[in-house]
Order: C-alpha cells, then structure tokens, then sequence
C-alpha cells in the first residue's frame, strides 16, 4: 500500500513563498496522476494543481502564476512551491495520487494526511 507523507506546510505572511513536499512510499505498478488539493474551514476539498504521468500540468484558475507543480521520479517526491501567497491560501493542502497496483488492476486513489498552510495578512 502507498503511503502519503506531506511536509513543509507552516506560517508565512502574505506575499511570501513556501514549498510543500509530498513523499511517497511504498510499492506499486504505474502512476496515472498526482495532484495537490486544499481545504479551508468550512470549505469543500478543491484541486489546487495536478501533474499527469507525462507531465503535463493543470493548475486551478486562483494559483496561476504564483504556484508550480512538480516531480522527482527518483526521490518519489512531489513538490508545490506556492508564491506570492495571499490569506485566501490558508488551508490544509493534501497530496493525491491515482494509481495502479499491476498492470490489470484499476487506479485507485490515496490521500496524505495534510499539511497546514496559515498566510497571515
């Protein structure tokens, strides 16, 4: 089973950057995306920045230029690095990741447990 670890999280005031990393761990066949989600008080889940297999990235219309997606293959390590951050960006961010066990199996999706972001105005 994957596991998840998210670090990085932290206080930081607005217009400062932050990089939040995503570990993980654990055996499986092929991974079809990861992605980056948050959630603030009282507030639904939202994507905030996906990477598929190939790269390619989406990016939720509020972060558009201010955060970058990435990923290290060789350290199974995923990275958010979040500028000019604004107190709307206060939330917990999780790392996702759809994925398949072996090659006949179906995706299926993990989540971290969440690290704390807090942009103090």
């Amino acid at each position: 089973q994957v596991q998840l670890v998210e670090s990085g999280g932290g206080l930081v005031q607005a217009g400062g950057s932050l990089r939040v990393s995503c570990i993980y761990t654990g055996g499986f066949h092929s991974i079809d995306h990861m992605a980056w989600y948050r959630q603030a008080p009282g507030k639904r889940r939202e994507l905030v920045a996906r990477i598929d297999g190939d790269g390619i990235t989406y990016y939720q219309d509020s972060v558009k230029g201010r955060f970058t997606i990435s990923r290290d293959n060789a350290k199974h390590t995923m990275y958010l690095e979040m500028n000019k951050l604004k107190p709307e960006d206060t939330a917990v961010y999780l790392c996702y990741t759809y994925l398949k066990y072996s090659a006949w199996g179906q995706p299926r999706d993990t989540w971290g447990q969440g690290t704390q972001v807090t942009v103090s105005s």
